[in-house]
């Protein structure tokens, strides 16, 4: 009689309660905090079901930890880079600007030292006192964009549980601050999970101290760091290159275990290619998908199609390749933006504690990846026209008025994925887009009412 698979993760979880908890990992991963209310009602009690197990075998995989306090539960993730693609959005999906990123850090600090419930008139006042002594933000209510950006924020915390309507109702207030009112009650673990910092911001001289700085101490714990920084790549990016990571990193990436693991934990499945590792995502495990639905992803798909035959095709003009920028260029412009608005007033430097170099400053013995086919914007602008002239009933007007637009919101999705890297006066394709070369549309007539808009 053969002896059972000893698996590494999930190793207490049998074999019919396996989908469910691959389920409670992919919610984690996916929603870092989940309160009784966020995502929904169900989220909440999925996590605590398999609270011992997902507590050990996140920490193990990729060097989280997952906390439970109350009515929350909120994953702390290592943050090895930055990442621009994930911003806080609005119940519109507008995606939040520096004004409500500072609204929400406001009304967070405020309703730390709060009691338990709180009117929006109130919140709006103490935000605003704060926010008045800020140089160059300042809130005033009756202001309508400060007064939309103040409940753009309040709107994001009322979708997560912190702040609960008891009375009342904010919509009025948004369009009238004297018209109405809104009494909110004030969940406290939820408002001190969502803002917990493992460092004195006053001691932060760069955004980059807050990254992950694990540092191991023999070689063991040097194999056993490399291997939770791939598992983290693939669960935070969608693709993951091997010329962009080092080479540890890659060596886990190209290995049996790393698939097995994955496949575990999170029920999905992982395309390896000699380029790179991609975690196909079939079921809804992020929040962007490609290919997905809607105009901008239907002509990113059809964009890839275009490049790749353009780029791989025998017959046709020579390609010209180039060399790839830099993969940490990008990254440390972001930082160097980012730091740029720390207050320096209050900055308090330790003598012991000097700012971290920048990530990517390592040496790098690798040559990096090859040289990648360049792809010019008049040629994305003609192929636009093209899939909207041969696809017309596809794409609504608002699409065919404005062509330059649909290009623009296509290429920046297939950058997200790393499908291609926008560079000046084009893009470079890169690897993944091959994956797309001979996909087939199939045109799916529009409902009329769509074309009107």
């Amino acid at each position: 009689m053969s002896e059972p698979t000893r698996h590494r993760f999930a190793a207490d979880v049998n074999d019919l309660e396996l989908a469910d908890y691959q389920r409670a990992v992919r919610l984690v991963l996916r929603h870092p905090l989940i309160t009784a209310t966020w995502p929904d009602e169900r989220a909440l009690p999925r996590v605590r079901r398999f609270a011992a197990t997902l507590r050990r075998d996140l920490s193990e995989a990729f060097g989280y930890r997952l906390e439970l306090h109350g009515g929350t539960a909120r994953l702390i993730r290592a943050k090895d880079r930055l990442d621009p693609t994930q911003p806080a959005t609005s119940r519109t999906g507008r995606p939040f600007d520096r004004q409500r990123y500072a609204y929400l850090a406001l009304c967070l600090a405020v309703l730390g030292r709060a009691g338990i419930q709180i009117t929006l008139s109130e919140l709006a006042d103490s935000v605003a006192a704060d926010a008045n002594r800020i140089t160059g933000l300042g809130l005033d209510p009756d202001q309508g964009a400060d007064r939309r950006a103040f409940v753009d924020a309040v709107g994001w915390l009322e979708e997560r549980g912190a702040l609960r309507v008891a009375d009342g109702s904010s919509a009025a207030w948004a369009s009238d601050p004297g018209a109405g009112e809104a009494l909110y009650d004030v969940a406290r673990d939820v408002v001190f999970a969502l803002f917990r910092p493992t460092r004195v911001l006053q001691h932060v001289e760069s955004v980059t101290a807050l990254l992950d700085r694990s540092a191991a101490h023999s070689g063991n714990a040097e194999r056993r760091h490399a291997a939770q920084l791939a598992r983290r790549a693939l669960v935070e990016s969608p693709v993951v290159y091997l010329a962009d990571v080092d080479p540890a990193i890659a060596n886990h990436l190209r290995g049996a275990p790393l698939v097995a693991d994955l496949a575990r934990l999170t029920g999905l499945r992982l395309e390896r290619r000699a380029e790179g590792v991609l975690l196909v995502d079939t079921a809804g495990f992020t929040t962007e998908r490609f290919p997905g639905t809607g105009s901008v992803a239907q002509a990113a798909v059809l964009l890839a199609v275009e490049m790749a035959d353009r780029a791989l095709d025998p017959d046709g003009r020579r390609v010209r390749r180039l060399a790839p920028p830099d993969p940490q260029a990008g990254h440390r412009a972001l930082a160097d933006q980012l730091d740029s608005g720390l207050p320096t007033a209050t900055l308090v430097l330790l003598d012991d504690a000097g700012p971290p170099p920048p990530p990517g400053d390592e040496p790098d013995d690798a040559a990096g990846e090859s040289r990648l086919p360049f792809i010019t914007d008049s040629f994305l602008r003609d192929a636009v026209a093209e899939i909207l002239r041969r696809y017309r009933s596809a794409f609504g007007a608002q699409w065919h008025a404005d062509p330059e637009r649909l290009r623009s919101e296509a290429v920046a999705l297939l950058d997200r994925f790393g499908a291609v890297t926008r560079v000046p006066g084009g893009v470079l394709v890169r690897p993944l887009v091959g994956r797309y070369r001979h996909t087939v549309a199939t045109l799916r007539p529009r409902p009329a009412a769509d074309t009107l808009f």
